[in-house]
């Protein structure tokens, strides 16, 4: 998004209405936009004028800061390319950390819909077996930094592709991965299942 002020943009259905309700008109930066696109290259990156922010960049950020007073601009990612591209796409964009830019991969290690378990959806700690396989294992390589085994994660266990049907929700991981020093820690937060085949266990770096 490379955009003054970019709209609030409700991409998804099936979810309580209140959802559908959030408006979070944090305010845009091009100049930013137009950076990232630079340091980039020889990546193309184009700069958007029309998507603004959806429900992966607005529900998290709204809970960080809820007066929408930061400006925000979100990159999409290109599914077509393997983890190990991501990867190393997200230690190109350090020079924005360095300048004090906040990133966020927002998305889910375990994210499977069909899955879900309806009569404990609002049951912190409750996985399918798979689920609490492919949650242990992660928490592992994550903590032992063993980021190979999460780059490579198709070909680890068959709980692990259960839990990742689609790259989407697990690609902005390598982001977070990616971005970071050997000298920093690693740290995890929120980790727990919910609903059988969720999780939206968090991984910070400082």
């Amino acid at each position: 998004t490379a955009m003054e002020m970019p709209r609030t943009i409700h991409d998804f259905g099936g979810f309580p209405q209140a959802l559908f309700d959030v408006d979070y008109p944090a305010p845009g930066n091009p100049l930013l936009a137009k950076e990232t696109a630079e340091i980039l290259l020889p990546v193309l990156v184009e700069e958007d004028h029309e998507w603004g922010l959806d429900h992966g960049a607005w529900s998290v950020i709204k809970h960080m800061y809820p007066e929408a007073n930061i400006p925000v601009i979100q990159m999409s990612i290109d599914y077509t390319q393997p983890a190990q591209y991501h990867f190393e796409l997200a230690q190109r964009l350090q020079k924005l950390r360095e300048k004090g830019i906040l990133i966020i991969g927002s998305g889910n290690i375990v994210h499977n819909l069909r899955l879900i378990d309806w009569r404990n959806i609002n049951t912190v700690g409750a996985g399918w077996d798979w689920a609490i396989e492919a949650r242990e294992k992660t928490n592992s390589w994550l903590l032992d930094g063993d980021f190979s085994r999460l780059i490579n994660y198709q070909d680890q266990s068959t709980a692990l592709q259960i839990a990742v049907p689609s790259p989407d929700h697990y690609l902005p991981l390598m982001y977070t991965l990616g971005l970071k020093h050997t000298s920093e820690d690693l740290h995890l937060f929120n980790d727990e299942l919910i609903g059988g085949s969720l999780s939206m266990k968090s991984v910070m770096i400082k």
